[in-house]
């Protein structure tokens, strides 16, 4: 049965913890739990395994809102002008239209990223591989292509910034 907009009508479905399509993005292992096709277009879940240092560029979403939940571990959210620290239960709120980025200051991060509206999670997929275990990926041997990453990021209303905030801020 398709709703109006042409999203198919969501239907239950359960996953395991290790369950989900496992990418390997930027060093990073992403688990994602439901896509658009799967909530009716409602919303993206995405977990995600990130390293030390691991930091997405400065960028602002033109549709989705984001909102993080850190299981385990710390990571330095820069949201417009404020500078919001999270730790394990720590829940942040990233608007549409609103420049951020988050950088991981523990030796690893465990998010949870829910998307609103859905249709962001397909960024990963374009820019992913599929993992080869459910394990952070070895280290990249190059630094990212932030290139390819702005033109991905533009087939989703996302637009790049600037580089990663530096450990200062």
């Amino acid at each position: 049965m398709a709703r109006s907009g042409g999203q198919a009508a969501a239907v239950p479905y359960a996953l395991g913890a290790d369950e989900g399509r496992a990418l390997w993005y930027m060093g990073t292992l992403l688990k994602v739990k439901a896509t658009g096709a799967e909530t009716g277009g409602k919303y993206s879940l995405v977990e995600e395994l990130c390293p030390r240092g691991f930091a997405t560029p400065w960028h602002v979403q033109g549709r989705e809102d984001e909102s993080f939940w850190v299981a385990d571990g710390e990571a330095t959210f820069f949201v417009g002008d404020r500078v919001i620290e999270a730790t394990a239960g720590s829940f942040v709120f990233l608007p549409q239209g609103v420049p951020h980025a988050f950088r991981v200051d523990s030796e690893s991060a465990h998010l949870f990223n829910l998307i609103t509206p859905a249709g962001f999670e397909n960024f990963f997929f374009d820019l992913g591989v599929p993992a080869q275990d459910l394990v952070l990926p070895p280290p990249p041997e190059s630094p990212p292509d932030f290139g390819a990453i702005a033109a991905a990021a533009a087939r989703y209303e996302c637009e790049i910034l600037g580089p990663p905030p530096s450990p200062s801020g």
